[in-house]
């Protein structure tokens, strides 16, 4: 009869393990989402930012040696990630596919200077930075004009810090959900054993004797969700990538990598610390209050 009682015992005892490591695997699965969200949203800014451009507007004199050598000075710049040269054919022949019509027999003549397209890095596309850009290319004689899409770089950037804000509201109100999520478990946890802790005491175990196979446990447990988490994180993104390759792409390697240790640490410490202050709860109860 003892037997069997110690067996129920046990398999409770393994069922209530197994309840605590898929719950919070799967609120760190909830952080990780959260976490690729994150990353592909800063990618996706940079991407729109670094695929804007401002053009320079040569005059028609300017040599092509001049020419050069102002496209050679712009890619040497810390902050410039590609330039274009148009000619004035090239340009010509890009109007007249956008018009649908030739538009250079009704003028008689070719308006359309040769230019420079500039592409900067995302990190140097806001106002300030691009007015000084702006500012060093007219110091070039043959520089007629520097075209800058003001209002829609203006929009991009907006909507970017406007998005950046709402995110970290979002990651800000998830994180503390999954921490009480993932505290009020352990909490539940070691209410189940409340009079082993009790028992412990009553014989004589010091209170470090006492947490520590439970803090050891926890870290063991929060590992086990962070690597549950990490697998479905990863069956996710590749199912994410193999139906939707031309939406979604995660191609930075350091970051996904940087995602998955913040998840084993975060698993592993919020554990340890709800199981410490949950056990020195139980410590320090009153023996009538065990039964509350």
């Amino acid at each position: 009869m003892k037997n069997k009682e110690s067996g129920y015992s046990k398999a409770r005892l393994r069922s209530s393990y197994l309840t605590l490591v898929f719950s919070v695997s799967l609120v760190l699965f909830l952080l990780g989402v959260l976490g690729l969200v994150l990353i592909n949203a800063r990618e996706l800014s940079d991407y729109l930012r670094e695929s804007l451009s401002f053009s320079i507007m040569l005059d028609d004199e300017a040599k092509e040696p001049d020419i050069r050598m102002l496209q050679k000075d712009l890619d040497a710049k810390p902050y410039v990630k590609s330039t274009e040269y148009v000619s004035k054919d090239a340009a010509a022949a890009k109007m007249k596919k956008d018009l649908g019509e030739d538009f250079i027999n009704f003028l008689g003549d070719n308006p359309l200077p040769p230019s420079i397209d500039v592409y900067l890095y995302a990190g140097f596309t806001s106002p300030d930075s691009v007015a000084k850009v702006e500012k060093y290319v007219r110091e070039y004689p043959f520089v007629k004009e520097v075209f800058v899409p003001e209002s829609l770089l203006f929009l991009i950037n907006e909507n970017v810090r406007k998005i950046s804000v709402f995110l970290l509201i979002m990651s800000t109100l998830l994180f503390l959900i999954a921490l009480t999520i993932i505290n009020n478990t352990i909490r539940l946890s070691i209410y189940s054993r409340r009079f082993l802790i009790r028992t412990m005491q009553l014989v004589g175990a010091t209170r470090g004797f006492i947490r520590k196979p439970f803090l050891i446990q926890s870290a063991v447990q929060g590992l086990m969700a962070a690597l549950i988490a990490m697998s479905l994180l990863m069956g996710m993104l590749y199912l994410i990538e193999k139906e939707f390759l031309m939406m979604f792409s995660f191609e930075s390697t350091y970051l996904l990598l940087l995602l998955g240790v913040s998840i084993i640490v975060i698993g592993v410490l919020i554990n340890i610390i709800s199981t410490f202050f949950s056990v020195n709860r139980y410590l320090s109860i009153s023996e009538d209050k065990l039964y509350y």
